[in-house]
């Protein structure tokens, strides 16, 4: 469970780190899991899909960006959601029985991983009360700096909804107006394998691309 300093924490701030929280068996069967479920969807992509799905900073080899809806479609990442410790201290963020709406599996896959701008959840999922959704980014690898670990801008999750905007040819990019986004100082927030990153639907948000040997894996539950 989440004590006081951790609750406040998360309200000041708009995110809050826990380490650990899964075993190492639980993240290695999801990863296991992730890399098989990643070579099938490559297998079958159009060029329409593969826009979307594929990394394009990485020329050698096809790399998939993201998969979407790993909670409903694998019964690996189910369980993560499962998890009692999780779901407890969801519940204690937003409230009594939790509901996944929507989870993604991010690759950011070594050697060009790409970077996500400054965004904010609540823009894309649009809920009528802003407080009542929280991300629970389950760190599949180490993330750091290095590899593309989260920033926040932290206490962002207490002001509105920002109007994003699409780069041109970059539908998937949503992302906050340099003037808005420059607002607020931007705090990195590494997260160790097995450790879970909660972040409130407000809160602004980004990350950089990995040019490590590393991967940073992660499985966003929202």
């Amino acid at each position: 469970m989440l004590n006081q300093d951790q609750l406040q924490s998360y309200r000041d701030k708009g995110h809050l780190t826990v380490a650990p929280v899964f075993s190492d068996r639980d993240v290695q069967a999801a990863v296991a899991d992730a890399e098989v479920w990643a070579d099938e969807e490559i297998a079958q992509l159009d060029d329409a899909d593969r826009a979307w799905y594929v990394e394009g900073a990485i020329k050698d080899r096809a790399v998939l960006r993201k998969l979407d809806n790993p909670v409903y479609l694998r019964p690996a990442f189910r369980a993560l959601a499962a998890n009692e410790t999780l779901l407890a201290m969801v519940a204690q963020l937003i409230g009594p029985d939790p509901q996944v709406f929507f989870s993604q599996i991010f690759f950011k896959a070594p050697g060009g991983g790409g970077p996500k701008p400054v965004h904010q959840d609540n823009f894309y999922f649009g809920p009528k009360d802003r407080e009542s959704m929280v991300t629970a980014w389950i760190a599949l690898d180490d993330a750091d700096v290095a590899n593309g670990c989260l920033f926040f801008g932290e206490g962002s999750n207490k002001g509105p909804v920002i109007p994003h905007i699409a780069p041109e040819g970059e539908p998937f990019n949503l992302l906050i107006p340099e003037h808005a986004a420059s607002e607020f100082a931007m705090t990195p927030a590494p997260v160790p394998r097995g450790g879970v990153s909660f972040h409130h639907g407000n809160t602004l948000h980004q990350s950089a691309d990995n040019q490590t040997s590393r991967p940073r894996r992660a499985c966003a539950i929202h």
